[in-house]
């Protein structure tokens, strides 16, 4: 199938690819304020970022660097992953592994990060076409990042640096 682009009424960029339609991310981030009436202004006090930052994040194919878009999707009440995929149009995709994401960049750095949502999205499709409840889901989040870290940090005492001796 032939992918095209057009223009809504509101000349905002929507592609529509294999037959599926897909908003760029200045689209999500307008729609998603607007839904929770929030002008610019009060969206840049929320994330720490000047009206212009969110009007060209909205008008431009401006996109924010990872801190920012982060607080964007907290302040939004979307995922990040949502945000920065244009092929995601669930606002909710991804968003119960932020928490251990979080975590791993908090106690391990921006790699870690990385490395553990891909982890996080991989073991999750092991579920595909099963349902999980919400509690289950965090049980098994839980577990991968217990093991996760433990790896990690046995990891860095094994191969880490070692102090140098005065």
């Amino acid at each position: 199938m032939k992918n095209s682009q057009y223009k809504n009424e509101v000349d905002e960029v929507i592609f529509i690819t294999g037959g599926k339609e897909m908003k760029t991310f200045s689209v999500k981030i307008k729609e998603a304020r607007e839904e929770l009436k929030l002008n610019q202004q009060q969206l840049g006090e929320l994330v720490g970022v000047s009206k212009r930052s969110i009007a060209a994040y909205e008008t431009t194919d401006t996109k924010p660097r990872g801190n920012i878009a982060r607080k964007l999707a907290a302040a939004l009440q979307v995922s990040v992953d949502f945000l920065l995929n244009d092929e995601i149009t669930d606002p909710k995709y991804g968003i119960e592994k932020a928490p251990y994401i979080e975590e791993a960049r908090e106690r391990l750095g921006p790699k870690a990060a990385k490395e553990m949502d891909v982890l996080l999205e991989q073991n999750v499709a092991l579920f595909a076409g099963g349902a999980l409840d919400q509690e289950a889901k965090d049980a098994f989040f839980e577990a991968v990042m217990k093991a996760y870290l433990k790896c990690k940090e046995e990891a860095r005492k094994t191969y880490g640096r070692k102090k140098e001796m005065d």
